[in-house]
């Protein structure tokens, strides 16, 4: 790979970018990417076009040591304690959420109604609904 204050060969630019080299000429020509020539008139691409193009959002922070990036935090509702299992549900803004925790933990932390807490969320399998909320 070029050094880094050098333009990259198309080539280089498709790869870093996950395109095609084709893709990559399409832009130029489309005005999509800015390119310069070298003086061979080979395309190279200015390494601040492949930033431009591979830029995402940038992800909110945690905040927190912890890798759970889904915080609420609000106030507990309610929490009903069954065996060795219970379930708090805290009031998050406009939202509710429900923990199923352990019997030890509601003791330990000494949960109840009315306490500030904050509900943090890190899961493989979260489900997204429409706007219709069909």
């Amino acid at each position: 790979m070029a050094r880094s204050g050098t333009p990259l060969t198309i080539g280089e630019a498709a790869q870093a970018l996950g395109v095609s080299a084709d893709t990559l000429r399409r832009w130029d020509r489309d005005g999509r990417l800015r390119t310069v020539r070298d003086a061979r008139n080979h395309r190279l691409v200015p390494r601040a076009e492949v930033e431009r193009l591979s830029a995402r959002p940038r992800r909110h922070r945690t905040g927190t040591p912890l890798s759970a990036r889904n915080r609420f935090p609000g106030v507990i509702r309610s929490v009903e304690v069954d065996g060795v299992m219970a379930l708090v549900e805290i009031e998050a803004g406009p939202f509710l959420v429900t923990a199923a925790v352990t019997r030890d933990s509601v003791e330990e932390m000494g949960l109840a109604p009315g306490m500030h807490a904050t509900a943090r969320v890190k899961a493989t399998s979260v489900m997204i609904e429409d706007g219709g909320g069909r």
